[in-house]
């Protein structure tokens, strides 16, 4: 076992998930943590609260994912869920344009009230790519400009759902090795700048 590995093993981080309501967040939580899809999945009520266990090389990454509601009404309650947050993936979907406008606006909520969670932006239905409106160049270079991961995937068939999640658990070991995290939550640790070469694709 490395040593940065050996730092890491059995930690446990706090993520939670945000965007619009109807963008996927709770089937991409479904899709990771059960394998499921439920083509009538219900809009969450407030907030769902799942575990995940994420092996990265030779440490195992745990993950308590809140998955908060979208709606307008809740609005004022996720700053609970993603306060102390490690990690948060703030989701549009790749159909509606204005989803990726809102998830902007999570992105600055979490900078200006939040700025040592990493940030993950991730473009779900990546199914219905051929009705996109988002396009991954668009995407992608937002995502540089605020220094963020970035990935699309698909809470339906699957794609790239594990990847985006096991890509948030290596950056959370290699900040981890920096003491830049802690067991639950972040200590001391700033989002990277666009200059600081961590953003990339996990599509």
């Amino acid at each position: 076992m490395t040593s940065v590995a050996a730092a890491t093993a059995a930690k446990k981080y706090k993520v939670v998930l945000l965007g619009d309501s109807g963008v996927g967040k709770s089937s991409l939580v479904q899709r990771l943590a059960k394998d499921e899809w439920n083509e009538n999945q219900n809009s969450t009520v407030g907030a769902s609260f799942f575990r995940y266990s994420c092996p990265v090389d030779d440490a195992t990454v745990n993950f308590d994912i809140w998955d908060t509601a979208g709606q307008e009404r809740y609005k004022s309650l996720a700053s609970m869920y993603y306060r102390g947050a490690a990690a948060a993936l703030v989701v549009y979907e790749l159909p509606l344009y204005e989803t990726f406008e809102r998830a902007k606006y999570w992105v600055r909520e979490l900078a200006a009230n939040s700025p040592e969670t990493f940030i993950t932006l991730v473009g779900n239905k990546s199914d219905l790519a051929d009705r996109r409106s988002v396009s991954a160049e668009e995407a992608a270079a937002y995502a540089r400009e605020m220094g963020l991961m970035f990935g699309e995937a698909s809470a339906k068939d699957g794609a790239g759902v594990r990847e985006v999640f096991e890509r948030v658990a290596r950056q959370l070991v290699a900040a981890n090795s920096e003491n830049i995290v802690r067991d639950g939550g972040v200590v001391g640790g700033r989002q990277p700048s666009a200059k600081s070469g961590r953003t990339g694709c996990c599509s």
